[in-house]
């Protein structure tokens, strides 16, 4: 009777504390949305308790909304579910051909799974230099000192379609809008070098890192005002060898400008063809990709010949990245993996069903409150409801990979949390303890007016409230 009794206390002290927590968040939303800044958006936020899958808090969490970045927190833990912590990619260099007395005859072939870190900074062992590297060796190793043949860099993987649909043109010129085709290289990004001139004038492009004397690039950037920053946009397409540069740097900046490869598996390639005539293997054919040879109507060479496999980082360290930085490459070669597990073409569109039917049969969130056509979320196009988002957050705190999955998430606001943001979009989704209990929340607001960092202030005094 007695333990009866104290759990019953118990119960009742935390009941009349969540209800306390729940009246907290209630006062605070009202007062967000009576905001200036929301006076034409709508807004959603749903809190959980982690452990017992309480509605802590939820006002219009079943409206679909623009979520911005907020997405990878759906799509790494689907991509955890789905591929394994332990997951890793392969890129095969391979050959064609015969090799008589030191001289291939035949093409050297990079087959590329949709690996997103080849040639990355961030690891170690996947750095441009250090694949290069273990490449060139395995073709000394092989006894070939000439190539009669071409470098083709094979991307023929997942198709021509890089991009998913609904991505702005505003933004896939950028790095953080570089395709998804099956054979990445350094993230699909090369960077851009200014040198500003007096307000209003040209600022001049000194050279692009690496040289890229194969893309033809139209400088119309101007030179800003002190203090306006880096407003330069790149417009290219996928596969095209033109690019114009427009938007302003500002006269005391100093910083690279990043955009995204037009040709990623031709850079490869190239990368490759380029580092051989420099050690000594002379490479007489041109570079070309797997779909540059299928367009000229040239049969792809069989390569039945394995020189090297390059491994990937695990998932695990790629889902680290890919929430820190918040990187969509990751995000869209991980969606399009989900479709071949599958057993179906990796497109973006098979790969967006994969995670809806995924969490549809775990959970049984309504399809329909997953309306989304990408992995990273930077479609304004892409839907979902606050509480989707949050069910599935709450749904991973048990799975044995959790502490990766926590880990990868960023500190704002002093709180775990991924956050996201597109024109006119902020959102947050992530954890916060609360008195012994772990909850977790999706946050989004579309349509704000205003400042981002004003809304982004208001909305953190709303969440804040979770803390006390």
């Amino acid at each position: 009777m007695k333990q009866f009794i104290t759990l019953l206390f118990l119960f009742i002290t935390q009941l009349a504390a969540a209800q306390k927590l729940e009246q907290r968040i209630a006062k605070a939303f009202e007062r967000f949305e009576k905001d200036e800044q929301m006076r034409y958006a709508i807004s959603s936020l749903t809190v959980l308790n982690t452990a017992t899958g309480q509605v802590v808090f939820s006002k219009n969490g079943d409206i679909g909304l623009a979520s911005a970045s907020t997405l990878k927190t759906v799509t790494s833990a689907t991509a955890f579910h789905v591929l394994g912590a332990d997951f890793t990619y392969q890129t095969t260099l391979s050959y064609s051909g015969s090799i008589t007395d030191g001289t291939l005859t035949g093409d050297l072939i990079i087959a590329g799974s949709g690996d997103p870190t080849l040639g990355s900074p961030r690891y170690a062992k996947t750095k441009e230099q250090a694949v290069l590297d273990n490449w060139v060796a395995a073709i000394r190793k092989a006894g070939i000192k000439k190539i009669n043949g071409r470098i083709i860099g094979d991307d023929s993987l997942f198709g021509t379609a890089s991009l998913p649909i609904g991505w702005l043109w505003q933004d896939m010129g950028n790095y953080y809008g570089a395709g998804s085709p099956s054979l990445c290289w350094r993230e699909n990004q090369y960077d851009l070098i200014f040198n500003p001139g007096k307000v209003g004038e040209p600022a001049t492009l000194v050279r692009t890192q690496p040289a890229m004397g194969y893309l033809q690039i139209i400088n119309e950037v101007t030179t800003g005002k002190p203090g306006t920053g880096d407003n330069v946009y790149v417009y290219s397409a996928p596969y095209s060898n033109l690019v114009y540069l427009r938007g302003t740097y500002a006269s005391d900046l100093h910083k690279v400008v990043s955009a995204s490869l037009p040709d990623p598996a031709f850079e490869c390639a190239y990368r490759l063809h380029d580092t051989l005539n420099r050690v000594g293997i002379n490479v007489s054919g041109q570079t070309t990709t797997s779909r540059r040879l299928t367009d000229e109507h040239i049969t792809v060479p069989l390569a039945s010949n394995t020189l090297a496999i390059h491994q990937s980082p695990t998932l695990s360290q790629m889902v680290y990245w890919f929430n820190q930085k918040s990187i969509n490459l990751y995000g869209e070669e991980l969606i399009r993996e989900m479709a071949v597990k599958q057993g179906k073409t990796g497109s973006t569109e098979n790969g967006a069903e994969a995670v809806r039917d995924f969490w549809h049969e775990k959970l049984g969130i309504d399809k329909n409150a997953m309306n989304i056509i990408d992995g990273s979320g930077l479609s304004p196009a892409t839907r979902i409801t606050t509480r989707a988002m949050a069910l599935i957050l709450q749904s991973v705190v048990k799975e044995p990979w959790f502490d990766s999955y926590y880990d990868s998430l960023p500190l704002f606001n002093n709180m775990k949390m991924k956050s996201g943001s597109i024109s006119d979009v902020l959102a947050y989704a992530g954890y916060q303890d609360h008195n012994g209990a772990k909850l977790c929340f999706s946050f989004i607001v579309n349509n704000y007016n205003g400042s981002t960092s004003g809304i982004k202030q208001k909305m953190f005094r709303v969440l804040d409230e979770l803390k006390q």
